[in-house]
């Protein structure tokens, strides 16, 4: 998969987390493309500038509309078809259920958005969609396209080392992974759950499903309240309440 990265901080980009664990190993591997665009580049004037002052005054700048849409046209002649997002705090929130869409792509282009945000006519007219990736502001979006690219890359064919990680994970469905442990058995006196040492795996599997429910119900209810609870869900969620 490609990954264009519009850009006036591509220095961001070099190095970092897009080079380092799965991702960087994807890259060396040649299953994932990462390519990045200096937004300055297709800036219309000697100074490259790729910002100015908002129209109806205000505080701070605005990302100017010209160097971005000169850098999309003159990227989509890359091919192969791309799939063009802006990353902005008044996009939709993006979930995992956006980044298997996104994995399913030949290509996506992610343009960073940076200061008071950019020119409405870019999100109206010149991508396909806009995104944030929380209700928190950031200083860019090159930190928020990292995080897409990490989301995304990690579904494709070949990239995780065990293909059943990525089925089995969080947000598959709306709830929250189970409680993991590993080596020692016991540490400073806490000691791992006498369940996950039983080899029995029926007991194991319930034992799980009951503490992600549990989990979920405590830490996100918002989750929780899109799931669709089966009637030994519900049993499990009793023996919880039950137990404290």
């Amino acid at each position: 998969m490609i990954f264009d990265i519009l850009t006036i901080f591509p220095g961001m980009f070099e190095g970092g987390p897009l080079g380092e664990s799965i991702v960087g190993k994807a890259r060396a591997r040649g299953l994932v493309t990462v390519r990045v665009h200096n937004l300055r580049d297709y800036a219309t004037d000697r100074h490259q500038m790729t910002d100015d002052r908002p129209f109806g005054g205000g505080e701070g700048m605005v990302m100017k509309p010209e160097p971005i849409v000169r850098a999309l046209e003159a990227i989509a002649a890359q091919g192969p078809p791309a799939h063009v997002v802006l990353l902005t705090p008044q996009g939709a929130l993006f979930d995992q259920a956006a980044a298997r869409r996104y994995s399913l792509l030949e290509r996506l282009v992610l343009v960073c958005g940076r200061y008071e945000g950019v020119d409405e006519r870019v999100g109206q007219y010149f991508v396909d969609e806009e995104v944030s990736i929380g209700d928190f502001i950031l200083t860019g979006g090159e930190l928020a396209a990292m995080v897409v690219i990490d989301a995304v890359s990690r579904l494709l064919p070949g990239v995780l080392g065990n293909e059943a990680s990525a089925e089995a994970e969080s947000f598959r469905e709306p709830v929250l992974e189970y409680p993991q442990y590993t080596r020692p058995q016991e540490f400073r006196g806490l000691k791992v759950p006498e369940v996950l040492l039983s080899g029995d795996h029926r007991r194991i599997a319930r034992w799980r499903r009951k503490q992600a429910l549990l989990r979920t119900r405590q830490r996100r209810p918002d989750l929780f309240a899109r799931l669709q609870l089966t009637e030994q869900d519900l049993a499990l969620l009793r023996e919880g309440d039950d137990a404290s």
